[in-house]
Order: C-alpha cells, then structure tokens, then sequence
C-alpha cells in the first residue's frame, strides 16, 4: 500500500471535550495539541478515567470534538460525517483494543480476512493465514474465539489491524486483559510488525514502561497533554 506523502497522520489544535453530566459539566480535555509524523510511535500514559481512551476515540474520528481541529491523514475530521469518516480509515487505520474485539462467529482466518474481504482483496484468504503465521498462530486459523486464550485473541486482533498495512494503528491497553509474561510478548509482537510495516503508532496505556517504547511519551492529566521526557 502506498503510503501517505502528508506530514503527518494525525493534527490537532486546541481539541477539547466535556461531558454534560447531571451534576454538571466535566471537562476531557481541554485545548490538547498533537502532532504524529508517518512510521511515528507515540504514546499517551494518564490513570484511568484521565480521558486517554476519550483522545484516541476523537483523533480517529470515532467521536467528534466539542471544540479545536483534528485532521487525519491530511484531511480535516470537522467536515465529514459519520460515513466519510469510517471510508477514510478504510483500509489505512487499524486498531487493536484492550477487550480484543474479535467476532465470535467467525474463526480466526476470517476474524484476519475481514478488512481486506470488506476491501475488495480477492486474495484475503492466503493473505490472513500468511499473517496468522506471522504471529505464530498458523494453527489455530480453523479456532473460534472462544477457543483461544486471551493472548492469543490478541495476537488474531493484531493479525487483523495489520492486514491492510495501515498508514497509522491505534492501540488502546491491548495488554490491559493479559498477564504480565503474555502482555509482554504480545507487545514484542506489535513493535515488531509496526516497524516491518513503517506504520505509525498511537499507543494509550497507563503502563511507563510500556509507553517507554514509543519515540515519543505525552502525559494527560487535568485534560493536559504534557510531552514527557
């Protein structure tokens, strides 16, 4: 796939976000500025309930701002709807999420071929179990979900976030369900495919050490997006 000649993947300018509760407004974020270049790994660390996973769903377009600019892959986010939104990830954003995400009624081959199904590849089939032995689980492409561990299901998940080669992935605590040995590798493994594929990398986790491997490290606290040293 060819990759975006933009200088960056992801822009934003004074992005805020406040939830309307009945005891009163509680402000996200609060004027967040970021910028990641193409085959850029950055990661935003905060405790839970800082608003990481509230960030990650307005930089892809999965939620809207109340105020400030977004643009994805070059295209400003503020003028499109809902279906312009899903056809500009197509096929060039992948995400890999905490909970997996996998469709259960399907097997492992196909829970890979999906996105490249739904892309029109005629030859997503090969194309799944080739990356199905990448992660080490060539075996188990005929298992249901249900019939794989946790770090397994992760490892399909990451399989299917890279199966179009995306410009730009997003991970959100994709070792928060798993045991420390597992999540380790499962981690090994993303860094490992986000390099062979130059993809850039958005990473939200409260784990330091974890973040620790992107190029940069930002820190949301407040609805304050701090660079971390």
């Amino acid at each position: 796939m060819q990759r975006s000649n933009h200088p960056t993947v992801i822009q934003t300018s004074l992005l805020t976000k406040t939830i309307h509760a009945a005891q009163g407004d509680i402000p996200i974020l609060r004027g967040v500025d970021l910028s990641v270049a193409p085959g850029e790994a950055v990661s935003v660390i905060g405790a839970s309930g800082s608003g990481k996973s509230t960030l990650l769903g307005l930089l892809a377009g999965l939620d809207r701002a109340d105020g400030g600019k977004v643009s994805l892959l070059g295209t400003d986010l503020a003028g499109l709807n809902e279906d312009r939104r899903a056809r500009l990830r197509a096929g060039r954003v992948g995400f890999v999420f905490q909970s997996f995400q996998l469709l259960p009624g399907l097997r492992a081959l196909d829970n890979v071929a999906l996105p490249l199904e739904l892309g029109g590849a005629r030859d997503a089939q090969p194309r799944a179990q080739a990356l199905l032995a990448q992660v080490g689980l060539a075996e188990r492409a005929d298992h249901f979900p249900d019939q794989l561990s946790g770090g397994e299901q992760q490892r399909v998940a990451i399989a299917r976030a890279f199966a179009t080669q995306p410009d730009l992935l997003f991970a959100d605590e994709p070792t928060g369900n798993l045991d420390a040995e597992t999540g380790a590798h499962i981690i090994d493994l993303l860094f490992r495919l986000r390099a062979d594929h130059g993809t850039a990398l958005v990473l939200v986790t409260h784990d330091p050490d974890l973040a620790s491997r992107c190029d940069r490290r930002y820190r949301l606290s407040g609805g304050h997006l701090e660079s971390v040293a």
